[in-house]
């Protein structure tokens, strides 16, 4: 076992695993896993920039983090930053900082790779599920951007389509709660990417859906009638497509308060569900999905495994 650390920067979230790893056998086991909402694609959809407090956000984080992984004494560091950085102009005020405060440079990854990661993360334990049928399609679903991933064993076809729930909301949602015509506009554009993931990754093959992140893992929460998010309970669930359906209606058509009101509702992901249970349910409906299984294991564990890996293969790094 190796002990690594590794860090997923997204639109909405940073997260952390501190965990040990045997990339051979799959196992992986969790010292620390941590969430915190930055939101550091904040306006930068708009700007083409990272706001001045979405980095500040980013940073404290960051210094939180290097104590834990002090802490835990991890021998190799990946910091992996998605979307929102891929995207924006000041891009090297981020690598810069978090250089500072980690002593590892941001690697801003490609939507490809991205995607294997996801794969890897959510689809290592499944290896032995004989009740899973394959091809997996694992759909990660993220702030800025979400990502479409068809494999067996290894990834087959892989894209990165720019809906994640931040962006949308920020593209379309006024209201509160969203008018109809605001939640079409949604609609619409969901429908134009799954029509460009569609053009590389064979969706219709997939038959058993697998889904990643916060949005997914809120709506099986919800559809778990959880008192408190319990991720040992959420992971490997599975939601139907009338609990999705049932939910995604309700989250639209709920004010911000009522949402917020959701026991199992983190404070940052209120304004932005009603986006993420529509990207959902879109896939869903997309490829005749009857149920979702949810993991709570994604793109961290990936990035965690491939760190262990390149320890074990004497790679270079941090």
């Amino acid at each position: 076992m190796t002990r690594v650390a590794a860090i997923d920067c997204g639109t909405n979230s940073i997260r952390l695993l501190v965990a040990d790893a045997d990339p051979a056998t799959g196992e992986l086991i969790d010292l620390d896993r941590r969430m915190t909402i930055v939101r550091l694609g904040q306006g930068v959809d708009k700007t083409g920039r990272l706001a001045p407090e979405a980095l500040e956000r980013t940073f404290a984080a960051c210094r939180e983090y290097a104590g834990i992984i002090k802490e835990h004494g991890a021998e190799r560091v990946r910091f992996v930053a998605t979307s929102a950085s891929r995207d924006a102009e000041n891009r090297d005020d981020f690598v810069r900082g978090i250089l500072d405060i980690l002593g590892v440079e941001p690697e801003v990854i490609s939507g490809d790779q991205e995607a294997e990661f996801s794969f890897t993360g959510a689809t290592k334990e499944l290896a032995g599920s004989d009740h899973l049928a394959k091809p997996y399609l694992v759909v990660d679903i993220g702030g800025g951007s979400t990502e479409f991933v068809v494999g067996d064993d290894r990834v087959r076809a892989a894209r990165s389509v720019d809906i994640g729930c931040v962006r949308l909301t920020e593209r379309h949602i006024r209201t509160d709660p969203p008018a109809p015509a605001e939640l079409d506009a949604v609609r619409t554009d969901i429908q134009a990417a799954l029509d460009l993931a569609e053009r590389t990754v064979p969706l219709s093959e997939a038959r058993t859906l697998v889904g990643l992140a916060g949005s997914v893992t809120t709506v099986a929460a919800i559809a778990l009638g959880l008192d408190a998010y319990d991720s040992e309970a959420i992971h490997h669930s599975r939601v139907s497509y009338e609990q999705v359906s049932e939910i995604a209606v309700r989250l639209t058509r709920a004010t911000h308060d009522e949402r917020a009101a959701i026991p199992v509702m983190h404070p940052g992901r209120v304004d932005v569900i009603a986006a993420g249970a529509l990207v959902l349910l879109s896939i869903m409906d997309r490829i005749g999905a009857r149920e979702v299984v949810v993991s709570e294991h994604d793109i961290l564990d990936g990035i965690a495994f491939k760190v262990a890996e390149d320890v074990h293969r004497g790679g270079a790094g941090h």
